[in-house]
């Protein structure tokens, strides 16, 4: 919307300043002298003239306000975002009073956190299973979103599912885990990756996590194997790899199954080898914040050609594949259809583009955020290659009890942030998994002092420069308040 276009002039009528703001629908328009603002008019205004007896032809000064907030052109983005909740449009003065800019929520509007991209062939390819009637699971889009996966990741079976829960489910289940067997799990990790542990009845074993990945710690993972432990949920929080040699040195020598939650992961190798690679079995997300997505949907990875096969039956039900409506046991309806697949098509075209958004994303915020001393910032280490799903800092332990405040503040500001997950062993369903002689200093630790910031691909330097510079008075205000 052009500044020209919402201008009338001083000694104008009242039908010219209407006619404007009926034509551009903006509900108001900016009265001049010249160029300089005399005035604000909005419909609100020229209805409660008309109403107290005004005539269409009387003059725009009748009706308009006099006093009104307007800020100078240095006004900083930060103290405009305050406003902008306030007010739709805020004329922006130069020193001599000149109209030179509109504040308005679309022109200075909210960074999100994480928003889904559809801009390459995910339409062609929706399109095309519409046409040609293929819409459920059993269309070639399906075939092809597991096949283009695998290859990807550097895997040989995959299987395409509803969700990332239910392919952690499918996995543990294809795997035999259940009652009487010990899942050792991360204790800061998203829900689904200890619920999946309870769905198939194993008992999960919480672990303190590593200050630096964020993932399990292997050594204290280590501390808590039993003659019942079967496996170990390796999960790739936030895109930051495990120490996956670590991991394998400690399942080899203790017979352990190894599961790579890779939820969050896409694109986040260790030692150049893509996550997901390593592990018996590995599980993808792709919920509508993922790195990819096809709104809802999963995908779990195979070493073991006969396990795939055994979940390929389990995902569709436990049906035979050679004998249809025969089950030989209970499965589950776990498939991606073929709409969501062909989006999944889509995006696979373009992840590597993605990736690299996400790299230099986190570049930018490590440039403009390195000399916070408040912070510690996310990197890659000396074997890892992080996919920065969510560009995630620390403050410092000092600064904790105002983390939840410091989020507030952001979000006056216009800037979605949010907090690290709780760790499992503070909520009400886990909080009996934790070992009477266990303690998860680092997983508090992270859960008090983590703050993941907006990290979507579309993000501009503009936009994630504001948001350090919202960031900085927002630890800003939390300091003064503190002491």
């Amino acid at each position: 919307m052009e500044i020209k276009n919402l201008i009338v002039q001083e000694g104008c009528k009242l039908s010219d300043a209407l006619q404007v703001i009926t034509r551009e629908a903006s509900g108001i328009c900016f009265v001049v002298r010249g160029l300089k603002l005399v005035g604000v008019i909005t419909d609100g205004d020229i209805r409660r003239a008309f109403l107290a007896g005004a005539k269409i032809q009387d003059p725009v000064e009748l009706a308009m306000q006099k006093n009104y907030l307007s800020l100078p052109i240095n006004t900083t983005l930060i103290e405009i975002q305050k406003h902008i909740g306030n007010y739709k449009n805020i004329p922006i003065l130069n020193e001599v009073g000149e109209l030179v800019d509109i504040a308005t929520s679309s022109r200075y509007h909210q960074i999100p956190l994480v928003q889904p991209v559809f801009d390459g062939n995910e339409l062609e390819y929706v399109t095309d299973c519409i046409l040609t009637g293929w819409l459920s699971s059993q269309g070639k889009y399906v075939r092809e979103f597991e096949s283009k996966f695998a290859k990807y990741v550097g895997a040989k079976n995959a299987l395409a599912v509803s969700n990332g829960t239910v392919a952690l489910h499918l996995a543990l289940a294809a795997l035999r885990i259940g009652p009487g067997d010990e899942v050792l799990v991360p204790n800061l990790t998203f829900a689904a990756t200890i619920n999946a542990v309870l769905y198939v009845g194993a008992t999960p074993v919480l672990v303190d996590v590593d200050p630096v990945s964020m993932a399990i710690n292997p050594s204290a993972a280590e501390r808590l194997i039993s003659q019942n432990t079967r496996a170990i949920i390796v999960v790739h929080l936030y895109g930051h790899p495990a120490d996956m040699d670590y991991i394998k040195i400690l399942a080899s020598s203790h017979n352990l199954l190894v599961i790579e939650d890779c939820a969050e992961a896409l694109g986040s190798k260790y030692k150049g080898e893509h996550v997901g690679a390593f592990g018996d079995v590995a599980t993808f997300s792709f919920f509508g914040n993922k790195t990819i997505t096809t709104g809802e949907g999963g995908m779990v990875l195979f070493k073991d050609s006969a396990l795939h096969q055994r979940a390929n039956i389990l995902r569709d039900h436990g049906m035979s594949p050679d004998r249809r409506y025969w089950h030989e046991e209970v499965g589950f309806n776990y498939r991606l259809t073929n709409l969501q697949a062909a989006v999944g098509v889509a995006q696979l075209e373009r992840v590597d583009y993605f990736i690299q958004r996400k790299r230099w994303i986190a570049d930018q915020y490590n440039l403009m955020l390195s000399n916070f001393p408040q912070l510690s910032l996310p990197q890659d280490g000396r074997d890892t290659y992080n996919s920065y799903w969510l560009y995630t800092v620390v403050i410092n332990q000092e600064l904790s009890v105002q983390r939840d405040d410091i989020l507030s503040t952001l979000k006056k500001f216009g800037i979605e942030a949010r907090p690290v997950f709780f760790p499992l062993h503070r909520m009400p369903p886990y909080s009996k998994f934790q070992n009477k002689d266990t303690y998860f200093p680092v997983s508090e630790w992270l859960s008090d002092c983590g703050i993941s910031l907006p990290s979507s691909i579309t993000l501009t330097e503009a936009e994630i420069k504001r948001t350090c510079e919202c960031l900085k008075e927002a630890l800003g205000m939390a300091i003064t308040k503190l002491h």
